[in-house]
């Protein structure tokens, strides 16, 4: 018998980056991963094939949603197969030796850099960069010797570049998480009693109550919205599209919705049916 073929999955960032560590937690199987610096690389790998699924932020407890993301949802049509919360503790990295007041410039995903708002505005003489990465950002402070450099990463990209850890957890809120979303080229929906959570995606008509109408037929049928969030339609002015993510306990109840829903709305499309993924902070 041959080994089994690696899964391959496209994040976010290069090795270390949280959004590998999302995806180590998400499969558990053993992945390959396929790195890739900005978003709409992920979207281009997943969609020529370089992957069999993608791991995408979407949201971030501190530093709220990632629109572009949204945008990229819509524009490549992905199917949403899953998603994982993953607890993000912030660390300040540098080489070992260096001390905090050596430091002149912070530098890291700008995601990152939000969730640190507090810590980083209570220091001063410090240039605050973004960069492409949390753990680029780490490796390039390894890779080139900067001394008067430290990266926001998470410690696993400390061990992984042979930093120090400066200051722990910086993040503003310690309860920081982010969510992200497994996303398959395949439009294959998951099956099953597990299956509690969907993300859709619609347009209203843009006159009085036409958004609460439909956010009501849910309610009648018993599904919560966990989820809204509005993106401008481009070209059109004053006009939204509206995402919601909604979780049943009963699917007969779910599938009612929507086909009470398909009639109060324009361009229904629905993301992804999945498994409501758990919270857990440690």
């Amino acid at each position: 018998m041959g080994k089994k073929k690696k899964l391959r999955v496209a994040i976010q960032g290069i090795a270390a980056s949280f959004h590998e560590v999302a995806a180590l937690t998400y499969f558990e199987d053993a992945i390959e991963t396929v790195e890739c610096l900005t978003f709409h690389k992920l979207c281009e790998t997943l969609l020529h094939d370089e992957a069999d699924f993608a791991v995408m932020a979407i949201e971030n407890s501190i530093a709220g949603s990632i629109l572009p993301n949204y945008f990229l949802l819509q524009e490549y049509h992905f199917s949403i197969v899953g998603e994982v919360y993953l607890p993000i503790h912030m660390n300040l990295l540098a080489l070992p030796g260096v001390k905090l007041e050596n430091i002149k410039t912070i530098e890291s995903h700008p995601m990152a850099i939000r969730q640190c708002s507090d810590f980083l505005n209570r220091l001063t003489g410090v240039e605050i960069r973004e960069s492409d990465d949390t753990a680029y950002s780490a490796k390039r402070i390894q890779e080139l010797k900067l001394k008067n450099t430290a990266a926001i990463a998470s410690e696993l990209a400390a061990k992984r570049f042979g930093l120090q850890i400066l200051e722990k957890r910086i993040e503003t809120n310690k309860k920081n998480f982010t969510r992200f979303l497994i996303l398959s080229k395949a439009k294959q929906q998951k099956k099953g009693s597990d299956i509690n959570k969907a993300s859709l995606c619609f347009e209203v008509a843009n006159e009085v109550g036409s958004l609460a109408d439909a956010l009501m037929t849910l309610k009648d049928n018993s599904i919560n919205v966990s989820k809204i969030q509005s993106i401008p339609i481009i070209g059109k002015p004053s006009q939204y599209s509206i995402h919601i993510d909604v979780e049943w306990k009963r699917k007969r109840n779910y599938d009612n919705a929507i086909r009470l829903v398909l009639r109060q709305v324009r361009n229904l499309n629905v993301l992804g049916e999945y498994k409501k993924a758990k919270i857990e902070y440690r």
